[in-house]
């Protein structure tokens, strides 16, 4: 069970060839996309911030211990627009900072 304010989640994130492990805690930040900007810089990535609108923070999930709680947003529509179909692709600004995030990987796909 989560102390609050300690650092017990943790996300492996693969960009242009490089893995990061970033560690936050639950609420620390509102979605994965804002853990992502705000902890490695990404020119273009999250260009709403957050809204679900722009389609710009793309991630493939490529591994995860259990089901990422996810906003009820707009993002499907984004993915669709786009040509993104695969039920592993997703807008990281639609999940959430969580205990289900504990242990997800992923790769950025912009």
């Amino acid at each position: 069970m989560s102390s609050g304010r300690t650092e017990d989640i943790t996300v492996q994130v693969t960009y242009d060839g490089q893995q990061h492990e970033l560690r936050t805690y639950s609420n620390e930040y509102r979605s994965l996309m804002m853990l992502i900007y705000d902890r490695i810089y990404i020119e273009g990535f999250g260009e709403c911030l957050g809204m679900g609108k722009c389609g710009t923070c793309v991630i493939e999930i490529t591994e995860k211990k259990q089901n990422p709680t996810a906003y009820e947003r707009n993002g499907d529509a984004n993915l669709l627009r786009a040509g993104r179909q695969n039920k592993n692709i997703c807008l990281s600004c639609q999940l959430m900072i969580d205990e289900q995030l504990d242990g997800l990987t992923v790769r950025i796909l912009i």
